[in-house]
């Protein structure tokens, strides 16, 4: 009896949304669109637009003989096609309560259950080294080689010493802002070196080591800190808003969490185009408060997007931890509630970082599908030059995750142990690195600043009135306050 009602609404919902027809559900008779039974009298029609249809008394089957319409007929969407032909998996079970609902079957309890708020076991975290860059399992290897290894852990040197000198030059009052990736570096030039240069990569603001990865030179990073004639964005920019069309590398927005939702339409548009790459969005714990972050993933989880989401859970957003934030286990649970395929990494794990972002890489490109990658670490340094971490959280645990759980620290003690790396290296690595971040800045401050007209250009293609107005109240202003307007910049 259960199997009977199945098919039978099934098959009234499929005549109502194409047809405007209801069958009878009650028992098996003739009925017209209008729901009125029709004479055994009647002939049969068999043309349409389907005028009845016959429900069978016993088996509630429509008989292919006497309605040839229905063998022939395809549907428009293969989806719903799927869906009515998944009914009869279940027809021999007439003990079976389910819900034909649509996005699938629902069964039906008695006991009146609701789903707990959070789980009592939280989701694991996957790693492969440990805090002594010792192997947990599998050697890797077979994916790692020594070139890449060593590439990896240069790079993350790199970011680590320009963060460093950047943050000084900022303080020293070169240049006007700075937000470093500190105890984040392997999220950024793991992740980085897993993906391809076809990947586009929208950033948030802390993964300056990705655009490092792809080839961004030390010299570039400096001219866009400076906001000399040189740099990209003709200095319009504030510090760190890195962008680069030439390594796929979208500009740096400020407003948090804004990048989502554009990465989703990113990545359906290189599914269109049957392009074998994937977009990744990069973005933190405090992100995922923001209506974008929601939406976004909703988006992609129904247009089966290839977009990897890598959201660095690093403990605080600004000065509000996470408890303040959500009741959740982290972020890893939402990917789920949204049906996207989720994973939970160890941050300061640059093999498990690797590993899992090459692994999602190719899920999303060869299932079409969204990946999140909840990847936990901490943010040793301050949110950036305009914060003061330790009013709102204590030294030493600052200092615990810096010294003890240091992911360049772990990565080199895995390297050496490979007989790829020693002191000797480092040393050079260190001084040649450092003189060539502060060569970079030297060159950056020599350069002029972008010219005032550069301000209003590069929008339009013919400049609109209102800019030409914005202008000249501009010009005018800075000829009766001079001495309020920067002199090194060309007027």
């Amino acid at each position: 009896m259960a199997a009977w009602f199945r098919r039978t609404r099934a098959v009234a919902h499929y005549l109502r949304r194409n047809n405007g027809c209801t069958p009878s559900s009650s028992r098996g008779i003739l009925v017209d669109c209008q729901g009125m039974p029709v004479p055994a009298a009647v002939p049969m029609p068999v043309v349409q637009p389907l005028e009845s249809v016959w429900i069978g008394r016993a088996t509630g089957r429509i008989s292919p003989t006497r309605f040839p319409i229905f063998s022939a007929m395809r549907f428009e969407s293969t989806r719903a096609e799927k869906h009515l032909e998944s009914l009869q998996e279940v027809e021999d079970d007439d003990d079976a309560q389910v819900l034909d609902f649509p996005g699938g079957k629902v069964t039906f309890t008695s006991k009146m259950q609701f789903i707990p708020e959070s789980s009592e076991k939280r989701v694991p975290c996957y790693r492969v080294l440990d805090d002594y860059g010792q192997p947990t399992e599998y050697d890797f290897s077979d994916q790692v080689n020594e070139e890449l290894a060593v590439k990896m852990y240069t790079d993350m040197v790199t970011l680590q010493i320009m963060d460093a000198i950047f943050y000084e030059a900022q303080r020293q009052g070169r240049i006007s802002f700075y937000l470093t990736s500190m105890g984040e570096e392997a999220i950024n030039i793991a992740s980085a070196a897993a993906l391809t240069d076809d990947d586009v990569v929208l950033p948030q603001y802390r993964e300056q080591g990705v655009l490092l990865w792809r080839g961004f030179t030390l010299q570039e990073f400096a001219n866009q800190c400076f906001g000399n004639k040189v740099d990209y964005g003709k200095g319009r920019q504030m510090p760190i808003h890195y962008g680069s069309n030439k390594h796929n590398y979208f500009t740096v927005s400020s407003p948090i969490a804004t990048q989502i939702p554009q990465a989703v339409g990113a990545a359906y548009s290189l599914k269109m185009d049957k392009k074998s790459a994937c977009v990744a969005a990069y973005f933190g714990d405090g992100s995922t408060s923001e209506g974008d972050f929601h939406a976004g993933l909703n988006f992609a989880a129904v247009m089966e997007a290839p977009v990897i989401f890598i959201c660095r859970n690093n403990g605080w957003a600004i000065s509000t931890h996470i408890r303040e934030q959500f009741r959740s286990d982290g972020i890893v649970v939402r990917g789920q509630a949204y049906g996207i395929r989720s994973i939970r990494v160890d941050g300061n794990d640059a093999l498990a970082v690797y590993s899992a972002v090459r692994e999602a890489r190719e899920m999303a490109i060869k299932d079409q599908m969204p990946i999140l990658i909840e990847v936990l670490t901490y943010r040793v340094g301050h949110h950036s030059t305009s914060d003061d971490s330790t009013k709102y959280r204590p030294m030493d645990e600052i200092e615990h995750w810096k010294m003890l759980r240091n992911p360049v620290n772990r990565f080199r003690k895995w390297v050496e142990r490979k007989m790829w790396w020693d002191d000797k290296r480092e040393v050079e690595l260190r001084n040649n690195i450092r003189n060539q971040v502060l060569q970079a800045i030297q060159t950056a401050e020599k350069y002029e600043k972008p010219p005032l007209s550069d301000l209003f250009r590069d929008v339009y293609d013919a400049l609109p009135s209102n800019l030409h107005e914005q202008e000249s109240q501009l010009r005018e202003t800075i000829k009766r306050h001079p001495k309020d307007y920067p002199l090194d910049v060309p007027v």
